[in-house]
């Protein structure tokens, strides 16, 4: 982590927890104005580690007989996918769940991008509300990548409707669901959905990025940003300990039965990543030293965010970036895995 710091990084939180208890650390700022340290308890925006909560919700709902994976999303969303090659009526569930779907990703839309996540494009609309189907529409003014299930491409446009689906089978709102089902029976009390706040809970730290790709040097402080923006793809928030409760409690069948376990640990190959499979809202991947470990990575503008565990429940790891130019975020998973120090706790 301190490596990580000195090479640029403003500040890491992080926590690691196993048989021999917790472990909490933090190292540089949480401010690059004031110098304030990073800290231990900091909650942030988890982007894309959002997706497992979505998934175990989904999964937890065909459990209780309300929808099947295989359903196709027309039977929920009537209508909404069609368009331009794209046809839900061939799209099904567990498609949009492990990314298998070939919908396009709206976030790489280019006039989105530079809307919505780059240089003075973002600094202007970062408090924009955008609903659910704002997403959908950009991403079905794009042909798809590829005939659903022949193929794999990471698409967070997959969770917009999943989490459209989830609002259309529970007849409450996705924040509602994953705060019933989730948040509340793990009494994880640093998670939230933020709807469309533009704050963080504190204690927490502020967020950097580098939106001007002519100007590599410049950070903006990007901390406040509208939570719709991410919805059900990645609009999070959590801490660190909160992630690791979370992950422990989901691989010991806490949430889910052992068939809908088993459903999100079947996993698919991405063929641009070696060593990583995905399965449904979980990512399946091996540390240098040959460790099999589950989770998901999370990236947002001035977030960069893993959260890892052992198939057992036994190991659990997840930290934070609070700047989001970073490449690799595997040395500090790698340390923790593979080091052979131990820890002080």
């Amino acid at each position: 982590m301190d490596a990580a710091v000195q090479a640029g990084v403003p500040g890491i939180t992080a926590q690691a927890r196993d048989a021999n208890g917790v472990w909490k650390a933090a190292s540089g700022v949480g401010n690059l104005k004031t110098g304030q340290p990073r800290g231990k308890h900091d909650r942030f925006r988890v982007g894309s580690i959002t997706k497992t909560f979505v998934a175990t919700v989904l999964l937890q709902m065909e459990a209780e007989g309300r929808l099947d994976l295989d359903d196709k999303v027309e039977r929920h969303l009537p209508g909404m996918v069609r368009g331009n090659g794209n046809d839900g009526r061939k799209i099904s569930v567990r498609q949009l769940l492990n990314h298998t779907s070939g919908l396009f990703d709206y976030l790489s839309d280019k006039k989105y991008s530079r809307t919505y996540l780059e240089g003075d494009g973002y600094l202007r609309h970062r408090y924009d509300t955008l609903p659910p189907r704002k997403h959908v529409q950009v991403a079905l003014s794009h042909k798809p990548n590829f005939r659903p299930g022949t193929g794999f491409s990471y698409s967070n446009t997959n969770y917009v409707l999943a989490g459209l689906i989830i609002e259309k089978v529970g007849k409450r709102t996705y924040e509602k669901e994953v705060h019933e089902r989730i948040i509340k029976p793990l009494g994880l009390k640093e998670t939230s959905n933020p709807g469309n706040g533009v704050h963080l809970p504190r204690p927490s730290s502020r967020g950097y990025a580098k939106l001007f790709r002519t100007q590599p040097n410049r950070i903006d402080d990007i901390t406040e940003m509208n939570g719709s923006q991410g919805w059900a793809d990645g609009d999070i928030i959590s801490s660190a300990g909160d992630l690791t409760r979370f992950y422990r409690a989901l691989m010991r069948g806490k949430l889910l039965p052992p068939r809908q376990l088993k459903a999100m640990k079947t996993t698919v190959n991405d063929p641009e990543s070696t060593g990583f499979a995905y399965g449904l809202g979980l990512g399946k991947l091996t540390t240098s030293c040959g460790t099999t470990l589950w989770g998901h990575a999370g990236g947002m503008v001035g977030w960069l965010s893993m959260a890892v565990t052992t198939e057992d429940g036994r190991h659990q790891l997840a930290y934070n970036y609070n700047g989001d130019w970073v490449e690799d975020l595997s040395p500090i998973m790698n340390a923790e895995y593979c080091g052979t120090s131990s820890r002080s706790r």
